[in-house]
Parts: structure tokens; C-alpha cells; sequence
């Protein structure tokens, strides 16, 4: 990517575990970690003072949830921003389909100059709310990480989820307090299970924590008309840069 300015820090050498989730794709990572360290910090999705911690608290920490997702996947990532998770986890798992959905201009022109440049395949980029990309965007696997609470952020990928799809919500320690506390807002939306999942353990210095929640339901639930967001003044569709690649790295 051209560099709009300098990063005041520079990352931090791959760490031991890098190399046991990314294979023979560290490369790949590697690269990662240094746009995001340098036009990842210029165009504000990324705080400088990160830099020194971008594999072990953003690229490594995103990765390591890979385990979560079957072989073939198509998996959407809800607010991408900084392509975390779905950059991460497509480096690690060539055999996905990530899909970035991000409603933001600056953060989506940004994501698609970084899959041209890593040559991601099976990444596309969608400018929108999960809302307006779902009818054209359903799957049986959503994730994202630092969204929103449960609740809300089961609310906006609902529809996005094929009946019986589950929602993958990175979390922090907090996890099952969180999952408790929003317990009656999920089951209100049709919740089916609920399972808090340790993730990367070995590789990180202590294991990351998804939500992983199931609607039987997926979209059709009516609970999602009923708890959505008002639709009203919307702009619909897949707005906005979209690129679409089929062809597998």
C-alpha cells in the first residue's frame, strides 16, 4: 500500500505460535502485521501504541478462533474494520470464504486495496450494515470481535444466518458474565444454544474466548422483525465497493 505517513512503532518479531496457526502462509501474516502497523495506523484503525502487540493481541488472538469454523466454510465478518477476524482467518484457513462486511467508506476502500495486495482469493469485500447485505449474504457462520454486547450484535447478524447458523462472537474475559447478563435478549431473538468456546490454547498466553451462539431459526425468525433495527431511510443492498473473488489461493 502507499504510505501516507510513518508508524511511530514497528511490530513486534512473529512470535513462536505464529508459525504453528499461519503454516506455510506466515508470509502471508507477516505482511498483515506490517500494513497494519503502517496505513492500519494512518488511516485510524489501528492505535499506534498497538503496534508493539499487533500478533499477540490482534492477528494471532483472531486467528487462533479458526478451529471454530468447518472445512469449506463461508464465514461473514460482522464490522470488519481492520479485516480482524476475517483477514487473519482467511491466511490461516485457505479453504474459507470470508466475506468483510464494514459499512464505512474509508475502512472498506482501505480492506480492498489489502486483499488485491495479499492476493486473497476467497475474500470479498461489502460496503453495509449486516442488515442491508443479509438477504444477499446468508451463511451458516458469522463472527466478529469488539462489535457490540451480545444481545445487539446477535440482533444485527441474525440476518445474515441461515436457519440453524451460528454466530461466533469473540470475547474477552467476561464472556460468561456477558452471555448470562444478555441470556433474555438472546432467547427473545430464538437463541437455540449457547456455548462459550477457549480458543488458541498453547499458542497464547492465556486461550481466547468465543460466544458461540445458535439460531434454529436463522433469518426466518420472527423475533428478528419484531428486535431489528428500524429500517426506515436505509439504503439497501450490498452498497458501496464491493470485490468478489471465487477463485482459491
Amino acid at each position: 500500500m502507499k504510505r501516507d505517513g510513518e508508524s511511530p512503532q514497528s511490530p513486534a518479531a512473529a512470535p513462536s505460535g505464529a508459525a504453528a496457526v499461519f503454516g506455510d502462509r506466515l508470509g502471508l501474516a507477516e505482511r498483515f502485521v506490517a500494513t497494519l502497523a503502517d496505513t492500519g495506523v494512518t488511516h485510524g484503525l489501528i492505535g499506534p501504541r498497538e503496534v508493539p502487540r499487533l500478533w499477540e493481541r490482534h492477528v494471532l488472538n483472531c486467528a487462533v478462533i479458526a478451529d471454530a469454523f468447518p472445512a469449506g466454510a463461508r464465514v461473514v465478518d460482522v464490522g470488519s474494520g481492520a479485516g480482524l477476524p476475517g483477514v487473519a482467518l482467511a491466511i490461516a484457513r485457505p479453504d474459507l470464504e470470508v466475506h468483510l462486511v464494514e459499512p464505512m467508506l474509508r475502512r472498506t476502500t482501505w480492506l480492498e486495496q489489502l486483499v488485491t495486495e495479499l492476493e486473497l482469493l476467497d475474500v470479498t469485500v461489502h460496503r453495509g450494515r449486516a442488515e442491508e447485505v443479509g438477504p444477499q449474504l446468508c451463511s451458516a457462520w458469522v463472527t466478529a470481535r469488539a462489535v457490540a454486547r451480545l444481545g445487539t450484535l446477535a440482533r444485527w447478524c441474525l440476518p445474515l444466518l441461515e436457519p440453524g447458523g451460528t454466530v461466533v462472537a469473540m470475547k474477552g474475559r467476561s464472556a460468561r458474565e456477558e452471555l448470562a447478563a444478555d441470556h433474555e435478549a438472546l432467547t427473545a431473538l430464538g437463541l437455540g444454544t449457547a456455548v462459550v468456546t477457549e480458543h488458541g490454547l498453547g499458542v497464547l498466553p492465556e486461550p481466547v474466548l468465543t460466544v458461540d451462539l445458535t439460531f434454529p431459526h436463522g433469518s426466518s425468525s420472527p423475533a428478528r422483525v419484531r428486535a431489528g433495527r428500524p429500517r426506515s431511510g436505509r439504503r439497501g443492498g450490498t452498497a458501496g465497493s464491493t470485490q468478489r473473488r471465487r477463485r482459491r489461493r
